[in-house]
């Protein structure tokens, strides 16, 4: 994925809305392999940058579940809602060149709009030229250039969008105050270095507009591999929101090998009965991205 030259730098990055379950295991297992499997670093972040979705004790317990799985990160733990002086930069540096105009919308005006590929409604660019009379700047956007993003995704292959029209331009700055997600991530990989991102497939469609900001940023691009995603029978995301159990903590390396198979590295069946050394000995001997499923979503009936 990353070129020879460049030190692997990978990270895992969960925001903490709620305990990890198995999807948010598969993407941190993922991810670590892929680094720590070519002697690279493994970062770990914790993205609480949406305050208002943050639940108080999620990251303490995100934290001690990692380390009850075995998992090891290098260097400390980084905090989203610590770097707001980083994004801030950031979103004057888009602005001095003109990249960002204030939107005056609210969502009850956009009900209407066409729906984005990721599902949420899409900016109709009513405020792209200036706001309406006697209106304010509730939340900045980014005005998104013409043209396409392409690029070869490590697991789900080539990708090709067109952000201005299939997204439109979207939230930098939010009607509170608090920086957007997509902002965020961009800045925080750039800043520490990161050469690939391994995560869920949801996250698959955000990848253009990380990509759009990277470049008008002047930032690298790190490779991308999206991973499928455990949904339940319903074929619903793993998530707080349809009540996703969490992990067992007190079987950690039969979940492990759980995710393993999950990601299409065939682990024995003994293995989960070797205990959690032996699972990450095997993992990190045998890990392959080429095997993991070419697949958006895979569901998980023992974990849903």
């Amino acid at each position: 994925m990353t070129p020879s030259a460049l030190p692997v730098v990978g990270r895992f990055a969960p925001s903490p809305s709620g305990p990890l379950h198995f999807g948010s295991m598969v993407a941190a297992l993922g991810s670590c392999l892929s680094a720590h499997g070519r002697g690279g670093r493994w970062l770990l972040r914790i993205e609480d940058v949406d305050t208002p979705r943050t639940l108080a004790g999620a990251a303490d317990g995100i934290l001690r579940t990692l380390e009850g799985f075995g998992f090891e990160w290098d260097g400390p733990v980084v905090w989203q809602s610590a770097r707001t002086a980083a994004y801030r930069e950031a979103f004057a540096c888009l602005q001095a060149d003109g990249q960002v105009f204030g939107c005056a919308c609210t969502r009850k005006e956009m009900a209407d709009s066409a729906l984005a590929r990721d599902g949420t409604r899409r900016y109709p660019g009513t405020c792209r030229n200036g706001l309406p009379p006697g209106r304010e700047a509730r939340a900045w956007r980014l005005h998104v250039p013409p043209g396409r993003v392409v690029f070869d995704d490590g697991v789900q292959g080539p990708i090709d969008e067109d952000v201005a029209a299939d997204v439109g331009d979207f939230v930098l700055r939010r009607a509170d105050g608090l920086f957007a997600y997509q902002l965020a991530v961009v800045v925080d990989d750039a800043e520490a270095g990161v050469t690939e991102v391994v995560r869920g497939a949801d996250l698959l469609d955000s990848t253009a507009r990380q990509i759009l900001l990277q470049r008008l940023l002047g930032y690298p691009m790190p490779a991308y591999a999206h991973l499928p995603v455990a949904s339940n029978a319903a074929g619903e995301k793993l998530s707080k929101q349809t009540l996703a159990r969490a992990v067992d903590g007190a079987d950690p390396a039969r979940v492990l090998v759980d995710a393993l198979d999950f990601l299409g590295q065939s682990p024995p069946a003994e293995l989960a009965q070797s205990g959690l050394a032996a699972v990450w000995g095997w993992a990190r001997a045998h890990w392959t991205l080429a095997a993991v499923p070419r697949r958006r979503s895979v569901p998980v009936s023992a974990y849903g």
